[in-house]
């Protein structure tokens, strides 16, 4: 799966703590790591560097490919470097759908001690927008990244972004000979005002163990037995997810997710959004392909 990734980066920090996870990938896989950095050419952008040239913004940039591609040589891996001038975010997802790339592979925040998250940031329109997955990386303290995989969860509501999750879900553990985790979520919110329940939780439990068996079958099919399926309960998904994450020692987490419809909200609300923002681990984002009504 993984034959051609992409990495943007800026030079910063973030960036740094995020190639050296691209480097683990592209060595397991034998991939060609695509190293992209985009001169910030719109308005803002050029605000943003105090009235420098685009001359010496691009030697910058230069720069920065020339030490991410010879960081890369050094441990044997093949490397296309790219230097680009327009708006960060549409250079990364033309680049990628142009070049057939297989993952992008982003830091949430750039510089250290900035708390710039993920919302309203490159990484994460390149998430709604992009039809490549996504991987996105914490560079915190508090962040482990592990390799290779031992653990990757997939979380499923039964969407179609959801099954896309699934789908490389299950080709990220075949790959990596990692074990597969599904898993449903309740929350006692579902449970709403109802008089009874007992029947509305006996309802929601059906459904979920529905949709694992679904998600098993799918599995299966693909040649990977799932490890473990299990519906958890919980005050919203999210933080269920990331008390399965901790409890089970989860290295990946596979989302699904989408972006150009509505109001460009998350699927399952903001539970992926959250998880990006707040994830111990790399979060995998997917997006289901739109389709003509």
């Amino acid at each position: 799966m993984l034959e051609r990734i992409l990495f943007p980066t800026d030079g910063s920090d973030g960036a740094a703590f995020a190639f050296d996870h691209v480097l683990d990938l592209a060595v397991r896989h034998d991939a060609t790591v695509h190293i992209l950095t985009v001169a910030d050419t719109t308005e803002n952008g050029m605000l943003q560097i105090g009235g420098d040239d685009v001359t010496a913004l691009e030697q910058d940039r230069d720069q920065i490919v020339r030490e991410a591609a010879e960081q890369a040589h050094q441990r044997g891996v093949e490397t296309v470097t790219k230097v680009r001038q327009g708006e960060p975010y549409r250079e990364i997802i033309d680049d990628a759908e142009r070049h057939g790339l297989d993952l992008i592979v982003m830091p949430t925040h750039g510089r250290r001690g900035l708390e710039r998250f993920l919302l309203g940031s490159t990484s994460e329109r390149v998430v709604r927008r992009a039809d490549v997955p996504v991987l996105t990386i914490r560079p915190d303290d508090d962040v482990t990244v592990t390799h290779p995989y031992e653990n990757v969860l997939v979380p499923t509501d039964g969407s179609d972004c959801a099954n896309q999750a699934l789908a490389i879900g299950v080709d990220i553990a075949d790959g990596e000979k990692a074990a597969l985790h599904l898993l449903s979520v309740i929350t006692i919110t579902a449970l709403g005002t109802d008089a009874r329940p007992d029947i509305q939780m006996e309802a929601l439990e059906e459904s979920a163990h529905e949709l694992l068996d679904e998600a098993t079958a799918f599995a299966d099919g693909a040649g990977v037995e799932p490890a473990s399926k299990a519906v958890e309960y919980g005050p919203s998904i999210h933080q269920a997810i990331l008390t399965y994450i901790e409890v089970h020692d989860i290295d990946l987490v596979v989302v699904g997710t989408h972006g150009r419809t509505g109001f460009d909200r998350y699927v399952l609300g903001s539970v992926t959004e959250y998880l990006v923002r707040t994830s111990p681990i790399p979060v995998l984002t997917v997006r289901a392909p739109e389709t003509d009504t």
